[in-house]
Formats: structure tokens, sequence, C-alpha cells
């Protein structure tokens, strides 16, 4: 049997290529990913055990109150006690904080999210072991740093520049005076490490008075980290645990976030393989019709139906592990391409060299390239396997029709089910998940039903248009509908995923501009960029602008009133707020002129509680662990209004925190700013030029609109770049298609060449079939795609719907161009096919 196999796919070689490189680019997808997802994975537990090499034990808070109610933090004390414990060699208290460095052009240096700032801690000979210094020496003083090399060289500085950071806020303009090497995952990501001395780094990062983040501690020579670990469990109070260094690793490596861009890759890649399933069902069920005699004959001299089964299968068992095999040998170039696009070359590897022969991606692949095509090549090795005996004795074997009947039940089932699913989803994404494949299939199931009307409509314009050419293509798109549906069946998922995703982030981008721009509370608000905070007194800044006609910071403080509710206030400037010269709020009663002695609530809050005008609020502050603890609260209701979330629920005037720091709000969260008449854009100008700070964002309505809408691009374009491989595979789908019929109609082609049809006319022939099957495909796409976007986003609250509709266009105008592709191949090939030859098969 096995001579057989290899004769038939010797024999349809050209026949199997298309099929096998659309296997051959899903597992490079699926091997590629886990080959780049295993060397991420391992260079980031390389990273994790370099980076703080002095560490066997860390102590830190778990967040659970003490004995006094607070959660405590580990202080200086903790830090003299631990380092006394036998198998000590050495403690040290750790603070660590957002510190954003700015290059020379006035740009940020890395991404906010990963700009840390730490404390240097010098030993005797002036050295940190954690920091080692590499040049110059570690810094002394608020007016000093020291900066990591690969953040040193991204910002142009050398040892004795001055350098500007932003630190709570402030930009501050420092002499670098060491440069170190750190193998921190910061600096990995692409981000920044900047070093203070002791003094400087408690005054800006302390969690409180004389407390650290963490204190850390090396074990001495013969002592077990674990044994350590104990000790130090013993001497720790409630609230604080000791964990050791392999504890550190592990809970490092189970982090979710480690693990999300090998899923997504993987996901997509499975994406790829099951459109590839189409194009291999497709082609074994057209050989196995082609091939209908010769496995009649085989029947006839003996072989049972598992033997022509078993053949059929083991042809696509060896196109499969052959593909899959040369989809490993391109997975390995596709791990380095990811590595070059996710990877970063400005701080230490990330990833690990590449293990091209690891075992799990390898047999995975071949796993996966082999199921995919038997599975696909599943249901024609049936039909063929029932070819009866007595076919053989025919000289010709008509085609088979059998009912759609059943189908197409099956389709309409499948296609009231998958529409009836995402409009009770509410926004749910999960059965949205489930939705559209069982939409996608039941439009499938229906194409053998719709193609005949389709064409129909076509008949005459295509008529006007290409003659007896456009009619006969109609004609073989209608002859065999089964074939007709898988062809369009590939491009119909592929074009589905690719609108539903055009369709769901346009709907969320409109969504986001219509929201910001309605949250604007004012004219101008300033707000910092992510994981990085507005200065104290950037208001006060603002406020002496010559166009700045109102300005007032915003922070957040909680209270537990006594009733046991909690109530969120917007901690504000009154002066501001009041009589109307910040924002347009509407008061429902009482008045905002007298904020400066009670306190503002919203018209939805005053209803939950029946709070009205004169009512007395009394609590009091909520520490950040959630603990009543700051100022006490006992303040009348001196307003009802409507506004912007920005500026509520309840609004508290900044004399309410008095004499407990105005820290003690919490810190900055915006600075709102009313301008004077037609001094907007002046005023932002001014703003920028006084504040000069990279870190800070400055808007007005048309700008917090147009940010909203636009943070969905990048993932748009992600999304476009990994869906393109999915079209290729459908595109390939339709090539195939068209190149096999050519094999089919040899006669057909010769007979309408005998009677006049030109090569140019064969041509034209099945590129008008490669079009319209295309577009059948891809107007089945849209419409799944496009009732798929919509439904993700209605289910959400204030939800806009956008249907990018030139996007849409663009493409059924691409299936099109896919059609003409495809039809290039197969059209040269039928023209050249020699008449007397095409006849006399």
């Amino acid at each position: 049997m096995f001579r057989t196999v290899l004769r038939s796919v010797r024999r349809d070689l050209r026949r199997f290529a298309l099929p096998a490189l659309a296997v051959l680019i899903g597992v490079a997808c699926v091997s590629g990913s886990l080959l780049y997802s295993r060397s991420l994975a391992a260079g980031a537990d390389r990273l994790q055990r370099a980076s703080r090499p002095d560490v066997s034990v860390e102590v830190r808070a778990t967040g659970a109150p003490g004995p006094s109610g607070t959660a405590p933090v580990p202080d200086e004390a903790l830090l003299r006690r631990l380092s006394a414990l036998p198998g000590a060699a050495s403690a040290r208290g750790t603070l660590a904080g957002p510190a954003f460095l700015v290059a020379r052009d006035g740009t940020l240096v890395g991404p906010a999210s990963e700009a840390a700032g730490v404390n240097f801690v010098p030993d005797r000979r002036g050295r940190d072991p954690r920091y080692p210094l590499t040049d110059g020496r570690g810094p002394h003083g608020p007016g000093e740093v020291a900066l990591d090399r690969w953040s040193a060289r991204r910002g142009g500085y050398r040892v004795g520049d001055r350098v500007r950071i932003v630190v709570r806020g402030e930009v501050r303009s420092v002499r670098l005076t060491g440069v170190f090497t750190v193998y921190d995952p910061a600096v990995a990501a692409g981000g920044t490490v900047t070093a203070f001395d002791q003094a400087t780094a408690r005054s800006l990062f302390a969690p409180a008075p004389g407390a650290y983040a963490s204190v850390t501690l090396t074990a001495a020579p013969g002592t077990p980290p674990a044994v350590l670990a104990d000790r130090v469990a013993r001497a720790l109070p409630a609230g604080l645990e000791a964990v050791t260094r392999a504890e550190l690793d592990a809970r490092a490596a189970a982090a979710p976030d480690r693990a999300k861009l090998g899923t997504l890759l993987l996901v997509f890649a499975g994406i790829a393989l099951f459109v590839s399933a189409f194009l291999v069902g497709n082609t074994f069920t057209m050989l196995s019709a082609a091939r209908a005699r010769e496995h009649a004959l085989l029947r006839a001299v003996g072989a049972s139906r598992g033997r022509v089964l078993r053949t059929v299968l083991g042809e696509a068992v060896l196109v499969g592990a052959a593909a899959a095999l040369a989809g490993y040998a391109a997975g390995i170039g596709v791990a380095g391409a990811l590595g070059a696009l996710f990877g970063r070359a400005s701080g230490p590897a990330v990833a690990a060299p590449l293990e091209p022969l690891a075992a799990v991606p390898l047999l995975t692949a071949l796993a996966v390239g082999v199921a995919v095509t038997a599975a696909a090549a599943c249901v024609p090795a049936l039909r063929a396997s029932a070819v009866a005996p007595v076919a053989a004795l025919r000289t010709g074997l008509p085609a088979a029709a059998p009912s759609l009947r059943r189908r197409t039940l099956a389709g309409l089932s499948a296609s009231a089910v998958g529409a009836l699913l995402p409009a009770f989803a509410g926004g749910d994404l999960g059965v949205l998940a489930v939705g559209l494949p069982v939409l996608l299939g039941g439009l499938v199931l229906l194409v053998p039903v719709l193609a005949p009307p389709l064409t129909r409509v076509l008949r005459a314009p295509l008529r006007r248009v290409s003659g007896v050419r456009g009619v006969l293509a109609l004609a073989n798109v209608c002859r065999n509908p089964r074939r007709t549906a898988a062809t369009a069946g590939a491009l119909t998922v592929c074009v589905a995923l690719v609108s539903a995703v055009t369709v769901a982030l346009s709907s969320l981008s409109a969504t986001a501009d219509r929201k910001a721009q309605a949250q604007m509370p004012t004219d101008l608000r300033i707000t910092a960029v992510d994981f990085a905070q507005v200065g104290a007194d950037t208001a006060r800044k603002v406020a002496r602008l010559p166009h700045a006609a109102a300005v007032t910071s915003v922070r957040e403080a909680a209270f537990r009133l006594r009733d046991g509710s909690t109530l969120w206030t917007a901690v504000v400037d009154p002066d501001a707020v009041g009589r109307g010269r910040l924002g347009d709020l509407t008061v429902r009663a009482g008045s905002l002129d007298d904020l400066a002695r009670g306190v503002a609530v919203s018209s939805a809050l005053a209803a939950e509680h029946g709070w009205r005008p004169g009512d007395r609020l009394t609590g009091r502050e909520l520490s950040d662990a959630g603990v009543p603890g700051g100022p006490s609260l006992d303040r009348p209701v001196v307003a009802v209004y409507d506004g912007p979330e920005a500026l509520g629920p309840a609004l508290l005037p900044e004399s309410a925190l008095a004499g407990a720091g105005v820290a003690r709000g919490g810190p900055v969260t915006s600075v709102l700013v009313r301008a004077r008449p037609g001094g907007i854009a002046a005023l932002k100008q001014e703003v920028r030029r006084a504040l000069d700070n990279p870190l800070l964002v400055v808007q007005d309505r048309g700008d917090a609109g147009r940010e909203a809408a636009e943070a969905f691009g990048p993932l748009l374009s992600v999304l476009y770049a990994m869906l393109s491989v999915t079209v290729g595979i459908g595109a390939l789908g339709v090539a195939n298609t068209m190149g096999m019929a050519v094999f089919e109609r040899v006669r057909e082609i010769g007979l309408l060449r005998a009677v006049g049809l030109d090569r140019a006319g064969v041509r034209s022939m099945l590129r008008v079939e490669s079009v319209v099957v295309s577009l059948l495909g891809a107007g089945l796409g849209i419409l799944a795609g496009g009732a798929a976007g919509v439904a993700a986003v209605s289910g959400q609250t204030g939800a806009v719907i956008s249907v990018p509709w030139a996007s849409l266009l663009l493409f059924f105008l691409g299936a099109a161009v896919i059609g003409v592709l495809a039809a290039l191949g197969p059209g040269a090939r039928a023209a050249r096919v020699p008449v007397t030859r095409a006849v006399g098969e």
C-alpha cells in the first residue's frame, strides 16, 4: 500500500503543491510561535536569575493588617534585627518607585511603564553589588544620579553630564555620576533604572517615614536560603512574609503576562491551520472525483473499502508529514523574525538562543501538520472508498449530484443559531467566540443554495461586459456547488475575521472618542502619561499664565462615613469650581459658591443616600490600605449637581485636608484649566512651554477624543498583520481550485477552443469564474464578520456603532483582486493546452 500511496503522490505532485504549501505556512506559524515562546521564557528565567544576585530571601508586606489594624511595612528597626540573624551575611532595605529619564532631544527614554528609580547602597569601597559600576561613582546627595548603561547610551549621556529626570511629577536637572550594569526586567523591556543615594531615595519612594518597600538578605556561605527564610519568618510580625529566591523566581515564571504573547501568536497560527484545512479538504474532494474510476478499478481487482480509505488517508498523511517538516524548518525562520519584531536591542537580551531541535515544538509541528491534513481528507476518503466496483466498467462517470436538502437545512439551522447567539450575547466575548464560527459554518453550508441566485443576478451584466465568456464562467460556478462552497469557505473565514476586527475596533474607537470629549469638564486638561504623576505645584504654575481664567488641581480622597459607606471625592480648589468659572456644572440644589465650607455631591449619589443640602457628612479619610486613619470629615452638603466623571461623584475643597499636608488627599490626578475667551490655543502653547515636561499631556476636547480613538490603531495594525497570513492561505485555496479545475476540464476547454474561443477568451472565462467565487466568499465573510463586530460592541454602555464602509468595500474589492491573481496561473496553463490533444482526451 505504501508504494501505491507514494506513486499516487508523485503522480499528482503538482495538485498537492498548493495544499501542502498552505499546511506548511500554518505549521510554520505554530512552530515559530512555540520556538519563540520557549526562547522568550528561557531568556526571562535567565534574566530573573541574573537580576538582584545578592538576594537569598526577601521580606515584603502581604497587604494584610497587623496587630495594630494597619498594614505593616519593613522598616529600619526590622532591617537591623534581620541583619543580626544567624546565617545572614548582609541585609539591605529596598526602595523603588517611578523615575523617568528624559533624553537630550526632550523625549522620554523607554516606555513609561518600565521607568524605575532605586536606592544605591554602597559598601565600604563605595560599590553596590546589585548595581556594579562600569564607569564613575555612586550618587551622593539629591543633585546626583547613576544610570544603567543601556539607558545612558540611549539618552546620549556620559558621566559628568547634566541629566533631566522626572520624579513625582517634577522635572529635575541632576548630574550623572556613574554608569552601572544591571540585569533587570525593566531594562530588558526597554525601560530605565535610575539610582539615587539612600537619603534621596527615601524621600522620594519610602512608603512611610523610615520604611522600605522590602528587605532582602544574603545568606552566609553554608546557610541554605530555606533555612534562613525559616529564621526570618519567625522574627517577622503578622502582615510580613519571607520568600526565598527560588520562590521569587517561580512566581515570576508563573506570571500570566509571560504567556500572553505566545498565546496570541498560537491563536492566529491555529486560525491559519483551520483555513488550510479548507484547502486540503477541497483538494482531496476534487482528486477523489477525478480518480473515481481508478478507485473503482482497485475495488474490482479485490481491494476492500478499507484499503481504498487507507490509501487516500495515507496520501494525506504523507503530504502532511512532508509539509510539516518543511513548515518546521520555515518556523525556525519565523521564530527569528518574531525575535527581531518583538525583541529589544537596547538592553540585555530577553530571549535565549533558539533551540531548533527541541522535542516539544518539533513533535507538535509534525502532529499538527499530519493531523490537520488527515482530518481534512477524512470525508473525501470516505467518499472515495464508497465508489462501487462496477463503476470501473463505465466509459465515463456521471457527475454525482446528491441532494442538498440536508445540507441546506443544516446551513439554515447553523446560520440561525449563529445569528441569534451574538444578538443575545450582550457583549459577552465568550458567547461571540462560539457564535461567529457557528454562523460562518452555516453560511458556508448555504453557499450551494446561494450561488445559483447570485449567478442569475450577475448573468445579464456579465453578458454585456464579457459576452459568452461570462455566461460560461457563471455556469462553471454553479456546476459543482459543493466545490464552490469549499473554495469560497476559506475566504469567508478570513474576510469574516478581518471584518469583525475592523468593525469592532472602529466602533470602540468612535465610542472612546465620544466619551473622551464628553468627559472633558473644561477647556484644557493636564494629565500625566500612564505610570507617571502630575506635580503638586503644576496648578500654581499654570494659574500664573496670561490666558488662564480658572485653574484647579484634582486629587482623589476616600472617606469612611459614620453609616459604614464609603464616599469618594474629588478634591478641588473651591474658588475655581464655584461661580461657574471652571466648567459647566449643573446645580440641582444648593450652591457651589459655598463649597469652601462644605461638600457637593452628585445627584445620583444624593438620590442613593437620600442626602439634601444641609445634611452633615461625618467620617474619616481612608489610607491606601483602606483603613480609616486620616483627617476627619464633618461638613454639610452645600450643593447637589450633575457633571462629568472627572468632577465627581462628590466635590471637596482643598481646605478639608488642611493640616495633614496636601499629599494626604492622594497624588494630583489632573489639572483642569479654563481659558479666557478665544485663548484656548494660546493657553495650550503657554502651558507646554511653562511646564516643559514630556510626561505631561495637555489636551483640549478635540485632542482628548483623537487620542482615545487613535489608541486602537496599533492594535488594528498588529491584528491585520497576523490575519494577513490567513488571507494569503485563502487566496491559495482559490488558486488551487482553479488550477485543479483546469486539469479536470481539459477536454471541455479544448472543445471551446475548437468552436472558436481563443486563448484570451479561455483566460477571461477562468478569471471571471475565480472573481465570482472570491466575491461570493468575501461577501458572506463581510456580512458575518460585520454582524459579529457590531454584536461585540453593542453590549457596552454608551457604545457607538461605527461601520467603516470604506474599509469593508476595500476588502470586497480586494477579494476581486485575489480572484484575478488566483486565475493567472491556471488561465495560462489552460490557454497553452493544444486543441487537438484536448479534444482527443
